[in-house]
């Protein structure tokens, strides 16, 4: 572990001079020198536009963006041609939901979310079930945070057009069955969305194993740049889709009447693209792939236990989300103190939580909660970390009285 903490020059930052403790995994996570070097070397020696130049620089950063491609859909086992780059999940989301829904929901019919989506998966699906008249429907969850199947078989039917679920949720950290959630959706000849934010950068995900219908996942929740993510979608599903966003590399023959749209995955792929991120991306690929995915979740699970354990003995804090699966994600609420005074007296401490609504305000009014603090981990967090998280939250109750 040691060995991967040098990796990251960041986590040797004092903060108010103290050693920084990064527990804001689920927000975005630190990147490795790899990834830094990799963006670096673009800039400083390859940079042109991909697809467009016959001359060598051009070709040479063509040949590492393709090859990023590459890495993203060998990373979930799906064809290149199924991985689409994004600027992130909300907009992989948006994506699907547009061109899936704008030319072929009828009114009447049925978009069934869970109760624990973050907001990129939600205010999509909301606004154009309003736009269209349809339908928008929920599955429930039981006390424990967990998702309650049987639930989920009622609100799926035959009116059903998609399903959309998290398949770790951000708030919660429960993993949700998808592979279930698939199977009841392509019985009633609905579609299946995972929003892999979360699980994607934690677990081995396997599109063919999974068989979900699309996956939208980003780069920087798993050691990737900013502004950069991934659409999976089954090849004959996107072939048959429109595409989101017109323009400049997404065409093949254009008159002043008609556009005749490129192969995929460029079809998507509209104008010059997030190069330098995508090169960051793939180095972040290849970086977690040598560590192994397996080792990544089997990690993040000891340091699950660990933090469940050093939290359930502070008095007065109560851990939100007990379900049997959970990813390295601990929300809890302490009494007596609001969720942001807890997060800036850990921050004087060079410690970093997030707190808030975490972008689910429906689940919190769900849960009763204005909001939660929440700890979130990955592979260069430490059992060390988590005994400091656990002093400075003691720290927070004497200030508060609590």
């Amino acid at each position: 572990m040691e060995n991967i903490r040098k990796d990251f020059p960041i986590l040797k930052r004092k903060i108010y001079g103290k050693k920084l403790v990064y527990l804001d995994n689920a927000s975005t996570t630190q990147k490795p020198q790899a990834v830094l070097d990799a963006v670096n070397d673009y800039y400083r020696l390859h940079n042109a536009n991909i697809h467009r130049g016959i001359y060598k620089i051009s070709e040479e950063a063509t040949e590492m963006y393709e090859k990023a491609h590459e890495n993203a859909s060998n990373f979930i086992n799906a064809g290149f041609k199924e991985v689409v780059f994004t600027r992130n999940t909300t907009e992989s989301i948006n994506l699907a939901a547009y061109s899936l829904c704008i030319p072929d929901l009828k009114r009447g019919e049925e978009i069934v979310l869970t109760r624990m989506e973050h907001h990129s998966n939600l205010v999509p699906w909301q606004q154009i079930a309003k736009m269209k008249g349809a339908k928008l429907k929920f599955i429930e969850m039981h006390k424990d945070g967990s998702l309650d199947m049987e639930s989920a078989k009622k609100a799926i039917t035959n009116k059903t057009k998609i399903v959309s679920a998290v398949h770790m949720s951000n708030v919660l950290g429960t993993v949700n069955d998808v592979r279930e959630l698939g199977r009841i959706a392509h019985s009633r000849n609905a579609l299946m969305l995972v929003d892999g934010a979360q699980s994607v950068p934690h677990m081995p995900v396997d599109a063919k194993k999974l068989d979900f219908d699309f996956l939208a996942f980003s780069a920087h929740k798993m050691l990737g740049p900013t502004g950069i993510g991934c659409l999976y979608g089954k090849e004959e599903i996107l072939q048959k889709m429109r595409p989101f966003i017109y323009g400049g590399e997404m065409i093949r023959e254009v008159s002043y009447t008609d556009t005749k749209f490129n192969d995929l995955p460029w079809k998507f792929e509209a104008g010059t693209s997030n190069i330098a991120g995508a090169v960051g991306f793939g180095a972040a690929i290849d970086y977690l792939s040598r560590i192994g995915m397996e080792n990544v979740e089997e990690y993040g699970q000891t340091l699950l236990k660990v933090a469940t354990k050093a939290l359930s003995q502070i008095q007065g804090l109560k851990i939100i989300g007990n379900s049997g699966k959970k990813g390295s994600i601990v929300s809890f609420d302490t009494k007596g103190i609001p969720p942001h005074d807890m997060a800036t007296i850990l921050d004087t401490e060079g410690i970093c939580i997030r707190a808030g609504h975490h972008c689910a305000m429906p689940l919190m009014r769900h849960l009763g909660l204005n909001g939660t603090s929440r700890a979130s981990f990955y592979i260069y967090n430490t059992k060390e970390d988590i005994a400091k998280l656990a002093e400075g939250i003691e720290k927070a109750r004497k200030i508060f009285g609590a």
